[in-house]
């Protein structure tokens, strides 16, 4: 393996999420650890390094990377910071009363991390990784556990929880669940609810199959689809915090895309407040509904003639 494999594979065991064991990250392990290609890990030193002119112009020279000077928040916030949660690193040893900008900020590897790094390949690897596990755990593991707090729980018609990512998009698409449905589409199917961070979280697709709608373009469906079956409505919801209502232009697309549905459709822009609402009330298309989560007893209709129902 080259140096920068090699690299890879320590920040692996020693725990680092996927996002922080990619080249970059390898390349600044390098650094820190004042390797050259050719040299052995058994020579790693501690020396205090800043980002441009040190971790940066290391890989740079000795490694043939052509990383731009703009390049140094991506190293700050997307590695080094990182390395200093994992314990990799330690930020500013030399001068721990920088303040938190400060131009002479650095960084150098710890030395519970050198020790293990300077044994990686001889025998003394597996006790000395063990170890550092042991005493400052995974980064992976504890990012994965903050994400499952922060998770929002959704509880569906039949009692089953499942959880979307946190956000306030995903707050929306909750109460679109479980207070929008019950006063507007009781008894109604959830057919497909999206997720920031898994657009397909809930997919009923023999059910969209059966309504005529495509299920092999999961970016074209709103956020939220719930089928009234007793009515033979169907409930498109988009969940709206910062952009993305039912505008004449998206209407138009869902239009197109769902011209083999054999139900009403009833379109429907879901808003958490009255603020965010009234950013985006010039853009909502008529002949379409709007709900907002902080009022869950009542529906804003924008169709004149009439009261909410499939056109």
């Amino acid at each position: 393996m080259t140096k920068t494999q090699e690299a890879k594979t320590i920040l692996q065991a020693l725990g680092l999420p996927e996002a922080q064991c990619n080249e970059m990250s390898a390349l600044t392990l390098l650094a820190l650890c004042g390797l050259k290609e050719k040299d052995s890990w058994s020579n790693s030193s501690i020396k205090s390094l800043g980002v441009s002119n040190g971790v940066m112009a290391f890989v740079n020279e000795y490694y043939g990377k052509d990383y731009a000077p703009n390049t140094r928040e991506t190293f700050r916030r997307q590695v080094l910071h990182q390395f200093v949660q994992a314990r990799i690193a330690d930020k500013n040893p030399d001068n721990i009363e920088l303040p938190v900008n400060s131009p002479k900020a650095h960084y150098a590897i710890t030395n519970e991390a050198l020790t293990v790094v300077r044994s990686f390949g001889t025998k003394k690897w597996k006790a000395e990784l063990a170890k550092f596990i042991s005493s400052v755990g995974r980064l992976s593991e504890v990012y994965l556990k903050e994400r499952s707090i922060k998770q929002i729980p959704v509880k569906l018609s039949n009692g089953k929880i499942i959880k979307l990512s946190a956000g306030k998009h995903n707050e929306v698409q909750a109460a679109i669940v479980e207070k929008f449905a019950p006063r507007f589409a009781k008894g109604g199917l959830l057919l497909y609810l999206g997720d920031t961070a898994r657009k397909n979280l809930l997919v009923d697709e023999g059910m969209l199959s059966s309504l005529g709608i495509p299920i092999n373009q999961h970016s074209k469906l709103p956020d939220v689809i719930i089928y009234d079956k007793v009515k033979g409505w169907l409930f498109l919801i988009e969940a709206v915090t910062s952009h993305g209502p039912v505008s004449p232009k998206r209407l138009m697309e869902l239009e197109t895309f769902l011209n083999k549905c054999t139900v009403g459709k009833i379109y429907v822009t879901a808003f958490p407040d009255m603020t965010v609402f009234k950013k985006h009330s010039k853009n909502i298309a008529w002949e379409t509904e709007v709900w907002l989560m902080d009022f869950p007893d009542h529906m804003i209709h924008f169709n004149g003639d009439r009261f909410m129902g499939p056109r």
